[in-house]
């Protein structure tokens, strides 16, 4: 077996055994059992075990965004964006990623080196929508009104909030989710008035926007 192949055992292992074990639970023999190799090799490919979890954390990201990415940038507009959030939530909790999540994002708490792989691995993710908000917001009555970089951040947070969350309130979870798909609704209506309405809409908002800022 390669040293490449034996990485990527590891990395499956660590992942594996997060969802089975929890963070807590989460040990070199216990990757080393979820891998099906000897525990040594952790330290001689990761030097510890708080090591392969950071690598794993982006190791996973970068597998679900990327089977995702195809699908983000057919993505036309913010409607479309929240029903594929909801898909995708579906399919995440069904294969286990979102306990991976949340495992990740309690561990962060504890292991200083989890933290800013946690963060990178999300960053993946925002960097999608992000593109996704670029695109869908131009010459729309939100453009220029709304930072795409900032809002990006926002649905990442509400969507990781609800996957945890679900976990001890599906129905409000459900609720939750619900509420932004009508919010969607809501936004996809402004795109369908006329120019001059269009317009009254996004000078309202920018003085509202102003007046939030200066009070």
């Amino acid at each position: 077996m390669s040293a490449e192949d034996t990485r990527h055992k590891l990395l499956e292992g660590a992942l594996r055994s997060l969802v089975e074990q929890g963070i807590a639970k989460t040990s070199a023999r216990s990757v080393a059992a979820a891998a099906g190799v000897n525990q040594a090799l952790i330290f001689y490919h990761f030097g510890s075990v708080d090591e392969l979890l950071a690598a794993a954390c982006r190791h996973g990201a970068e597998q679900r965004v990327a089977r995702h990415r195809e699908r983000l940038h057919a993505v036309g507009s913010l409607s479309e964006l929240l029903a594929f959030g909801r898909e995708m939530h579906v399919e995440e909790r069904a294969a286990g990623h979102v306990a991976v999540l949340g495992q990740l994002l309690a561990g962060a708490q504890t292991h200083p080196r989890l933290a800013p792989a946690t963060a990178a691995g999300l960053d993946l993710w925002i960097e999608e929508i992000e593109q996704v908000l670029r695109r869908v917001l131009a010459g729309g009555p939100l453009d220029g009104l709304v930072d795409p970089a900032g809002l990006a951040r926002a649905v990442a947070a509400s969507f990781i909030g609800m996957e945890l969350y679900e976990g001890v309130d599906p129905d409000g979870a459900g609720a939750a989710l619900d509420a932004l798909e009508h919010l969607g609704g809501l936004l996809a209506a402004l795109d369908e008035l006329s120019p001059v309405a269009q317009k009254a809409v996004r000078y309202t908002l920018r003085r509202k926007g102003q007046k939030g800022r200066s009070a």
